[in-house]
């Protein structure tokens, strides 16, 4: 029989009450901390101290300048190129698209360059400081008469205008692609950044990054709207070396205003880049490709924990016999050899991800796999897009712009974007999303039918464009002279494709976001950003490389054709005309996709799942 001596209890009570202390006082620190984030000494991030809406504040300033200044640049960009270095206007659109084109694919480089190496926050610091020497270079490309030709009239009808030379060009290059350099590494981290100064788990602060989302997205519209009417009209009617030399001083002061806030911003410690993550499936299947799959998938690798653990499916499969058996290429990266582990290793050692890697990691590159086609089909739309920030910037530099005595900058007229997508964002959301869901009993569109609205009025706004375009030519020709002045039509005739096109970027870019970012894996939701923004980038190639082949095949040696180096003089509308096929066949395409694609459901926990419910 134990004995138990006085007081016995009563040290015991004391001990567990100093034990339940110590875990409320751990408890009342974490919920002080924001999870998995640090500050700038590497100390858990205090909430009280860092993150919350003044850090987002000071990154949402240097993406505001950054929207003016890329704005600012592209959407005039075009005149200068035809009217000042006097270049023909197949090749202005041409060095427009790839400049715009290279700025969002050098997205995934600055992505890359985050995850694996950099941080966020370096990598914002880094290429910002870039974009801003990029500006200052175009500056003083635009500023400097020995960086351009000598003044002429580019609308005579025998011009004898001298093109930039190699030098003038080269220079003008390189501004332009530090620029893009500049942009592409900016725009990979400075959402990410921004969300990072909210704490997911703490369910105030995840209203606030909700609240981040939209006001991103204002910043962006208000920066564009700045860019399209203020900085254009200077550059027209006063000097686009000013022009230029605001935007590199805005994002001067907004680097400097970032860098304030380097004490109270929240950093998330880099996992990995998911890039590196696919290519080690690919090469350790690869490496296995001639070892038969066992007949038991349990078989297969697998080192995730149960809870985020992604069960094996039978995606893309190599059927190597009709009847007996098929196997999965991908799937063989989890087949588990002698020789994926070193033999003197310690126990608990992971084997080299080159030589095997884990279902959960091989089922996550499936699933970036099948977003391939819908991610092959939206391309077209940017395409479209295109064309709104060249060769609808020429058509309204010829036509009639005049209210009163004040003279509307052709570059201007891309504010019917902005507008477009404001009025149909209310539209959607006070109107649209109200009936449907009444009728369909769904909050509004999935996905993939707002990229499908986005096709169809992409679409509607190029064949929109073949006729307004048919129209100014007809003007073009009724006149006696076309060397001079303005036709005499009006560009508000140019609204209704700037509007239709404007209205389906509303559409299909929160539909290819959403659908990116839902239907991809949690740990490669960077990489799946990263894909949408090149979807932008490949439709700016994609016009490059149309304007090259039409060019070719209907140009003739005096510069006429359908892009002519005079569009009075050329067939422009016959090239509206063809992006409106090639969007059809598109359309058709992507629908066959969206028909095939199988929507990923979200995991929904059993009721025995978490004890925390019950409760």
């Amino acid at each position: 029989m134990v004995e138990f001596l006085p007081g016995d209890f009563n040290h015991t009570e004391t001990k567990d009450n100093h034990i339940a202390v110590c875990f409320d006082l751990q408890e009342e620190k974490m919920s002080w901390t924001a999870a998995d984030a640090v500050d700038y000494k590497g100390f858990p991030a205090d909430k009280s101290r860092t993150g919350g809406w003044v850090s987002a504040a000071l990154i949402l300033g240097i993406e505001i300048c950054e929207r003016l200044s890329t704005m600012g640049i592209a959407v005039n960009l075009v005149t200068y190129l035809v009217g000042t270095m006097h270049l023909p206007s197949s090749t202005s659109a041409n060095i427009v698209t790839d400049f715009a084109g290279t700025s969002f694919l050098l997205c995934l480089l600055g992505g890359f360059l985050a995850d694996s190496f950099l941080g966020r926050y370096r990598t914002i610091a880094i290429f910002a400081s870039i974009q801003t020497l990029g500006i200052v270079a175009l500056a003083v490309s635009v500023k400097l008469p020995q960086l351009r030709p000598p003044h002429c009239d580019i609308t005579a009808a025998n011009n004898n205008c001298k093109q930039a030379n190699e030098f003038q060009m080269g220079f003008l290059y390189l501004a332009l692609y530090m620029i893009a350099l500049g942009i592409g590494g900016l725009k990979s981290s400075v959402s990410g950044f921004g969300t990072d100064q909210f704490d997911d788990k703490d369910d105030i602060e995840k209203a606030q990054m909700a609240y981040f989302f939209n006001r991103f997205f204002f910043f962006i519209s208000t920066g564009t709207l700045t860019a399209v009417t203020v900085l254009v009209y200077i550059q027209d009617q006063v000097d686009r070396s000013l022009a230029y030399g605001i935007c590199s001083i805005s994002m001067f002061i907004a680097i400097l205003v970032f860098f304030s806030g380097t004490k109270r911003y929240r950093y998330k410690k880099s996992t990995g880049s998911p890039i590196v993550q696919i290519f080690q499936v690919i090469v350790a299947a690869v490496r296995k490709r001639k070892m038969p799959l066992p007949f038991d998938v349990a078989l297969l690798y697998e080192n995730y924990p149960e809870a985020s653990r992604i069960g094996h499916t039978d995606q893309f499969r190599v059927d190597t016999h009709p009847v007996q058996f098929s196997v999965s290429f991908l799937d063989k990266a989890a087949i588990v050899a002698e020789e994926d582990f070193e033999r003197n290793a310690p126990a608990g050692s992971l084997p080299n991800p080159w030589k095997l890697c884990s279902v959960t990691r091989v089922e996550e590159v499936k699933m970036m796999v099948k977003l391939l086609p819908i991610w092959a089909t939206t391309i077209m739309f940017w395409t479209a897009y295109a064309q709104m920030l060249t060769f609808s910037v020429e058509q309204a530099s010829t036509m009639e712009r005049s209210i009163g005595k004040f003279q509307i900058p052709a570059g201007s007229l891309t504010v019917f974007f902005v507008l477009a997508i404001l009025i149909t964002l209310a539209v959607n959301d006070r109107l649209i999303m109200p009936v449907w869901k009444k009728w369909k009993g769904q909050p509004g569109f999935t996905n993939l039918q707002r990229i499908a609205i986005g096709l169809v009025q992409s679409t509607l706004g190029m064949a929109a464009a073949a006729l307004t375009e048919k129209k100014r030519l007809s003007v073009a020709k009724g006149m006696k002279t076309m060397s001079t002045g303005a036709l005499p039509i009006s560009v508000y005739w140019l609204i209704p494709q700037f509007f239709l096109v404007g209205s389906g970027e509303a559409f299909i870019y929160t539909g290819q976001l959403d659908f990116f970012i839902t239907q991809s894996p949690k740990g490669m939701k960077t990489m799946s950003t990263g894909l949408f923004l090149s979807t932008l980038a490949l439709g700016f190639f994609v016009s490059s490389f149309l304007v090259s082949i039409v060019r070719r095949f209907t140009g003739s040696k005096d510069g006429q054709g359908w892009l002519g180096d005079n569009i009075n003089y050329g067939r422009l509308d016959c090239f509206y005309g063809l992006l409106s096929v090639l969007s059809v066949i598109n359309f058709v395409a992507y629908l066959v996709c969206a028909r095939w694609y199988k929507p990923r459901k979200p995991t929904i926990p059993s009721n025995g799942s978490s004890a925390e419910d019950k409760c």
